[in-house]
């Protein structure tokens, strides 16, 4: 059983629409329209020669697909008859809806119920989404997205009840430590994510940029990973960085399109590059782009350091305003949090798993509307159940 619960009006119809954008396979396959053309003018690396060359090779590495399954092979075998919570910090975040269709997926293969309650974006609702999970009497929760320092009161009631929590993108490591509230935190590495946006802008712009940082400072895994992405920025001496604004992923399609215009009438050409925590925020600075004659396929060039959404995935095949991202595999993600919980509920420590970073640009992007890992994970996770 997957629920949703109903989210005020407001948040509807986001919510489907990104749900559908995860769901859909869109058959869109036209390449961007002569993506050198429009491209800033580029370095030849000399104000950073070993950084260059450092990211160069990293980039090249992190273009390749991965394969081999590097995750669990053994563990407990499934639960029977669990319910399972999922309490999303907003599903108008692409990557939350991703994970939450991955979760409801595996839950389904598992055999288990699982309901979903959105947060819709605000503290206010994120307590009462966490609270109206605790109600339900679930074997387990999965929290996504958000800080769970605002949320210690029904932290606090989940321990008391013994019910175990797994994160997606709580806290900014994959390994919660002795005492953590969460048994897992489900991600990528973010200092690997944030290393290799930062080494992209110096591979494609030869050590020659401005860029411009969006996150979302009341997140601490985003603060943490846009900290990390300037920190990298910082080896290579041509690098910039010319603003950091801060932008609540939930207020992004209100605030990104003033913020964007006002930045090119600050900034003019020297912004070359953009960097940011969630692909979204270029999906709604396109508009402001738009209008202010930038090219879809020039500068700024802009990068998302994680989720990789369909509507990125899109809009870099077309050329359309995104030219690479470090994509997670959220579907894959999604069937970690369910193994994870069912290691919980057994006693068996966490699996420890964090998928290996992946660069997607026009280079090979092929068909694809997200980043799904060719390593078989769904039998893989299957037969660890089975056992």
């Amino acid at each position: 059983m997957y629920a949703v619960r109903r989210p005020p009006p407001r948040a509807r119809a986001a919510v489907a629409t990104a749900a559908v954008a995860i769901i859909a396979i869109t058959a869109c396959t036209a390449g961007p329209s002569d993506t050198a053309r429009h491209r800033p003018p580029s370095g030849d690396g000399s104000s950073c020669p070993g950084a260059y060359a450092s990211a160069k090779a990293a980039v090249a590495r992190a273009k390749i697909p991965a394969h081999a399954w590097t995750g669990p092979t053994t563990g407990p075998p499934a639960a029977v008859g669990k319910t399972v919570v999922f309490v999303a910090a907003t599903m108008t975040n692409p990557g939350i809806a991703g994970v939450a269709k991955g979760t409801s997926e595996a839950a389904g293969a598992i055999g288990w119920n699982m309901h979903v309650i959105d947060g819709d974006g605000t503290q206010a609702g994120i307590n009462l989404a966490f609270s109206q999970a605790l109600g339900l009497d679930p074997d387990g929760i999965i929290i996504a997205g958000f800080d769970t320092r605002p949320t210690a009161r029904q932290v606090r009631q989940a321990r008391a009840a013994g019910i175990p929590l797994v994160g997606w993108h709580v806290i900014d490591t994959p390994h919660p430590g002795t005492g953590s509230e969460l048994f897992a935190n489900v991600t990528t590495n973010v200092g690997d994510v944030a290393r290799i946006s930062a080494q992209w802008i110096i591979a494609e712009s030869g050590g020659s940029a401005g860029v411009v940082v969006f996150t979302d400072l009341s997140i601490p895994f985003a603060r943490n990973k846009s900290q990390l992405i300037k920190r990298a920025l910082a080896d290579c001496s041509g690098v910039k960085v010319l603003s950091t604004e801060d932008i609540p992923i939930a207020d992004s399609s209100n605030q990104t399109p003033q913020r964007t215009s006002a930045l090119i009438r600050r900034l003019g050409d020297t912004w070359t590059y953009s960097v940011a925590i969630n692909d979204l925020y270029f999906a709604d600075a396109a508009a402001a782009l738009d209008d202010a004659g930038k090219p879809g396929d020039g500068a700024p060039l802009n990068i998302g350091a994680g989720d990789g959404d369909p509507m990125a995935f899109n809009s870099i095949r077309t050329g359309h305003y995104q030219a690479a991202t470090v994509p997670e595999p959220l579907l894959e993600q999604g069937w970690q949090t369910i193994d994870e919980l069912n290691r919980a509920l057994s006693g068996t420590p966490r699996s420890g798993y964090v998928a290996p970073v992946h660069l997607t640009t026009v280079d090979n992007i092929d068909g694809a509307t997200y980043w799904e890992p060719a390593d078989n994970y769904r039998e893989h996770y299957m037969q660890v159940w089975r056992k």
